[in-house]
């Protein structure tokens, strides 16, 4: 499709693959890209250091990134800091009745608070090294009194993070929404937030129309923002709810699905 100008794409589960390494083929394609003026621009739960490492390979200066699905829009400069173009942060009034209910209830779930670029932890425990390994980078170990959120991550054992999250559904939140990325990772971000937002403020920041977009991923929080591209991919890993809605279903993440839709759709 000739009219693509701008593609967002997932990471985990699409950019990366199951080893959580990026495509053989996607930097040469990236150049390509670059050589036709179009940007990839990465959309993520992520934090912007848990993405640094990737956006450092990939060359993404001064391109934006959508950290905690959208929670915060920035860049990082060629000196890596970040730059902030929009963000969401979680009402504190909620945030204040969500740390208290997991305390109260929850003391076995591990709770990690994303400050703009800070991963912040009360204590560690085997979720956070876990995450840690996952992500490439450690939280800082800080009281939660008194700090902003972009986005909270709670994990546990299956059955514990189900059981917390029919009580928080039971506990009349007004602001935020809560997903599970995994069965046993609960996210909570402001309820302005999420990557279809993302997609349409990125887009307005490059002045491209929507029918312009790719977007490309492998999950369900990815289904709103594959459906309001001018282009919506499912990964070939993806579950069939998701492949249902897209308009292609590219390849799995282990074998270069990015790449071949990116070549399918610009290069073909």
């Amino acid at each position: 499709m000739e009219n693509i100008k701008l593609i967002i794409s997932d990471i985990d589960g699409t950019i990366l693959d199951s080893n959580h390494q990026i495509h053989s083929q996607l930097p040469e394609i990236m150049k390509k890209m670059k050589n036709k003026d179009i940007p990839l621009v990465l959309a993520s739960a992520r934090s912007p250091i848990g993405m640094l490492e990737i956006a450092d390979k990939l060359g993404l200066y001064h391109t934006p990134l959508a950290c905690y699905n959208g929670a915060l829009i920035g860049y990082f400069d060629k000196n890596k800091i970040f730059r902030i173009i929009s963000e969401e942060t979680i009402s504190k009034v909620e945030l204040r009745k969500i740390l208290k209910i997991l305390s109260e209830n929850f003391p076995q779930i591990s709770v990690n608070l994303y400050s703009k670029t800070l991963w912040l932890v009360e204590e560690e425990n085997k979720w956070t090294k876990i995450e840690a390994e996952i992500v490439g980078t450690n939280p800082q170990i800080t009281n939660f009194e008194g700090k902003s959120a972009h986005k909270l991550l709670v994990i546990g054992e299956n059955e514990d993070i189900y059981q917390l999250l029919k009580k928080l559904k039971r506990s009349q939140f007004n602001e935020v929404d809560f997903y599970l990325s995994k069965d046993n990772y609960l996210e909570i971000t402001s309820n302005k937030v999420s990557k279809e937002h993302a997609l349409k403020e990125i887009a307005k920041y490059y002045g491209v129309p929507l029918f312009s977009t790719m977007a490309i991923g492998d999950n369900f929080n990815d289904v709103p923002m594959l459906e309001s591209a001018g282009l919506g991919v499912a990964m070939g890993n993806s579950p069939q709810e998701v492949k249902n809605i897209a308009d292609y279903i590219s390849q799995s993440n282990d074998h270069s699905g990015v790449s071949s839709a990116v070549k399918k759709f610009l290069f073909n």
